[in-house]
């Protein structure tokens, strides 16, 4: 499966407080809203996300049609399509995408109760 991009959804208590750390940390804002309560931070190649008030707890997230850099990639596999392959093999998503094609999601939890969030954005 082609997974797209990889990252790190950090559920935050205080997204103010977490971006002034993972700044410290040498991580740069590049997409987001604080203001909404999410950021997206970059490290070279290592992406996480800042959610205050939107998961519950932290969470692997792939976003199919996008590179690591966050450019889009011409060709990818889409969320629905991974779903499906996913339901094939005997796993059932915790939610299901909605809408035929364009942005959708679904989440999944892995056998020691990670959830895993698909977030195609295009």
């Amino acid at each position: 499966m082609q997974l797209g991009a990889f990252s790190t959804s950090l559920a935050v208590k205080d997204i103010k407080k977490s971006k002034e750390f993972y700044t410290a940390l040498g991580f740069k804002p590049f997409g987001g809203d604080e203001e909404q309560g999410w950021l997206i931070l970059r490290n070279g190649s290592t992406v996480i996300g800042l959610f205050q008030g939107m998961f519950e707890k932290n969470l692997l997230t792939f976003n199919p049609g996008w590179a690591q850099d966050a450019s889009e990639l011409e060709e990818f596999q889409d969320v629905r399509e991974i779903a499906v392959k996913l339901k094939s093999a005997g796993y059932n998503p915790d939610s299901e995408v909605e809408g035929e094609d364009g942005p959708g999601s679904f989440m999944i939890t892995d056998p020691d109760g990670n959830q895993i969030l698909f977030d195609q954005h295009r």
